[in-house]
């Protein structure tokens, strides 16, 4: 009989592992597909129609040049028909590095006897805050390792913190989470401080490589870490963000265990992931990884735009671990937010901080950062490239979360909220941040994307709003 891969897979239940590598290897031992079948694939994305694990195998095993242009074309013309120019931008802060893992490619692990340990106090976390707020994020993920004190209820707190700081007319307006799985109990904790998306990366969605690279610490049960998000589901959490560590084990692979989260999601809770992150191995303190499943620029290429043709509506997130150069690449086939003036040690935003704790910041890193320029300069680089710089959290606190928000993605109805929106906002950057030839660029931009937004009613709503705070830069905080 010959084999149906898509009637092999695992049943999907709440809170039950649904990853069967078997099943996903399968798939990717099919014959590669034709031309005629490559096209029909990127047809049904563009019609803006969520590929199954089969679909993603076929355009994943079409690997001769002339297909790979044509899946790149095809995820470009998706990226411009969902999200149009808007970037979002946010920064990571970190609150603190002690970990009880022992996960081989990351400088946090237990193990790491050169790392300089650090939580943040209060009073450094406001600091950082205020930091983050003089150069104009309003868009933050707070990330913890893995460690008894960073308990639900210490997320919790922290968060109120970060919200609770205001300078001038700087303020964080959604606060996402990446720490370590939680009982339901503790997500429900933390959905109440009021978090944005909770963050929580596989790492890698071969059982076998994942036990490899993860030997002591909770974070070795690789059940628990995959069902995760279940968890958060159950607990009201509706905005969560999935991602792979590319270069730890085949990316093909890694890939299909995505789509697979994605459709686990989707099957069991009627909402797939708010988004997806593409972090590729970087060099940290006691690195430890075997250099075989490292993935290229190319081939990092066409992850991104495989997995945006794989699922068109899910937002989809590039750190600063990537270069300038790969970022730009990325950002017109895919890639819907980026962190910008980015540090990954603890303490790294505020100067002070830096010189009273007497450690050096790269001692607290997490990984290398390729990509250092400053907010500042990201947003200059985006103007000038014809895109808008959006630091927009309209819809997290209008209350469009999970399938409400996925529903009027779908529909296409938010379109007359989030480009206007991410107008407002770029304005408000320029008002308050921005040198005075970034506001000459950012201006121009916004003339020319207003004409893009359809509803009329929308178009000169948005118009009012900017000229009120043209007029008066104490006037911001429009939504819509």
């Amino acid at each position: 009989m010959k084999f149906n891969p898509e009637k092999c897979a695992i049943a999907d239940e709440r809170m039950k592992p649904f990853i069967d590598a078997d099943e996903l290897w399968k798939h990717l031992q099919q014959p590669k597909p034709d031309a005629a079948r490559v096209r029909e694939i990127i047809a049904k994305s563009l019609n803006k129609e969520r590929l199954t694990l089969a679909e993603t195998a076929a355009l994943i095993l079409a690997d001769e040049p002339e297909l790979i242009e044509e899946i790149k074309n095809g995820a470009r013309e998706l990226k411009k028909k969902v999200y149009g120019n808007r970037i979002v931008l946010f920064a990571p802060l970190y609150i603190g590095n002690h970990c009880i893992n022992n996960c081989k490619y990351c400088g946090f692990k237990a193990s790491n006897k050169f790392a300089v340990r650090r939580t943040l106090t209060d009073e450094e976390i406001i600091k950082e805050t205020e930091a983050l707020e003089d150069n104009g994020q309003k868009r933050l993920i707070l990330v913890y390792g893995e460690h008894p004190k960073y308990s639900p209820e210490y997320i919790a707190h922290t968060v109120g913190l970060v919200y609770g700081v205001k300078k001038g007319n700087g303020e964080i307006r959604r606060v996402n989470i990446n720490a370590a799985p939680l009982e339901i109990e503790g997500f429900r904790t933390v959905k109440e401080s009021g978090i944005g998306t909770y963050q929580v990366f596989q790492e890698t969605y071969h059982p076998e490589a994942y036990k490899l690279y993860h030997p002591s610490g909770p974070k070795k049960d690789f059940d628990y870490r995959l069902t995760s998000l279940d968890r958060a589901q159950e607990a009201g959490v509706d905005d969560v963000g999935i991602g792979a560590l590319f270069g730890l084990y085949d990316w093909r692979f890694e890939v299909m265990g995505l789509v697979r989260h994605t459709n686990h999601l989707e099957a069991v809770y009627n909402v797939g992931p708010h988004t997806i992150s593409f972090p590729r191995i970087k060099d940290a303190s006691e690195f430890d990884i075997d250099p075989k499943f490292e993935v290229s620029d190319d081939d990092f290429v066409r992850i991104i735009a495989i997995l945006r043709l794989a699922v068109p509506y899910t937002g989809m997130i590039m750190s600063t671990r990537e270069s300038a150069r790969t970022r730009s690449d990325c950002l017109e086939i895919g890639i819907t937010q980026i962190s910008g003036g980015s540090r990954t040690s603890v303490g790294g935003y505020n100067d002070e901080i830096h010189e009273d704790g007497g450690f050096d910041s790269e001692e607290t890193a997490q990984f290398d950062v390729d990509d250092r320029r400053t907010l500042g300069e990201v947003v200059d680089w985006l103007i000038s490239i014809g895109y808008v710089a959006s630091f927009c959290t309209a819809c997290y606190r209008e209350g469009r979360t999970g399938d409400r928000f996925m529903s009027l993605l779908k529909s296409g109805q938010i379109t007359n909220c989030c480009q206007p929106n991410a107008l407002l906002t770029l304005k408000e950057y320029l008002n308050d941040y921005a040198s005075p030839e970034t506001r000459r660029a950012g201006e121009a931009v916004i003339q020319a994307e207003l004409e893009h937004i359809a509803s009329d009613k929308v178009r000169e709503k948005t118009r009012e709003y900017l000229q009120t705070m043209e007029q008066d830069h104490s006037k911001f905080d429009f939504r819509f």
